[in-house]
């Protein structure tokens, strides 16, 4: 019969570790019940921590910029947001104006927020998604004859002569995107000297 290997239970607290505050021994309650009284929250912070630094109000542009929706998009899901606004946006210009300009214009603002949504994890697909959106957009603005060739041909020809906006649109993502990566390395930096 096979016996297996048991350890019997530490007692105190583990070498390197700082001791418990007298309330933590006693369960913290009498603390709690004080702190309920003043209506104030309970801050508790570990021995030696430092405090968090309090969140100043900033100017009224960036409090309008921290109210809009976050989401973090994964890169499938900055692909299909990014591909199914600009086919909207392909079939509304398409019905409404039929230019190629106005789709370029207003290319660069998806570019913008397809890249600062997608999460970080994910960053790198941003600009290579964003040409990809500027295709499906124009299937609906292609101008060419009947036929499966012909609206290829039409899509040929409108991808090269709005080369300009598909370029500006990828390097907007590719700019957002090496932004957002550098805060993000200069974030762990900070945090892996302290």
């Amino acid at each position: 019969m096979e016996q297996h290997r048991t350890r019997p239970p530490q007692q105190g607290p583990r070498r390197g570790t700082p001791p418990l505050p007298p309330q933590a021994a006693r369960g913290g309650r009498k603390g709690a019940r004080a702190a309920v009284g003043t209506g104030r929250p309970v801050q508790r912070r570990a021995l030696g921590a430092r405090p968090l630094p309090a969140r100043t109000a900033g100017p009224p542009l960036v409090e309008a910029l921290r109210r809009l929706p976050n989401p973090r998009l994964t890169g499938l899901g900055g692909g299909l947001f990014c591909g199914a606004v600009m086919f909207v946006l392909g079939v509304l210009d398409s019905l409404l104006l039929d230019s190629l300009t106005v789709y370029g214009v207003l290319f660069l603002p998806v570019c913008l927020v397809t890249a600062a949504w997608v999460r970080r994890g994910d960053l790198l697909t941003a600009p290579v998604v964003v040409p990809i959106a500027f295709a499906v957009g124009l299937l609906p603005m292609a101008e060419g004859d009947a036929g499966l060739l012909g609206r290829l041909m039409g899509l040929v020809t409108a991808l090269a002569t709005q080369a300009g906006w598909l370029y500006g649109g990828t390097l907007v993502a590719g700019v957002v995107v090496l932004g957002r990566r550098v805060a993000l390395m200069r974030r762990r930096t900070a945090a892996q000297r302290r």
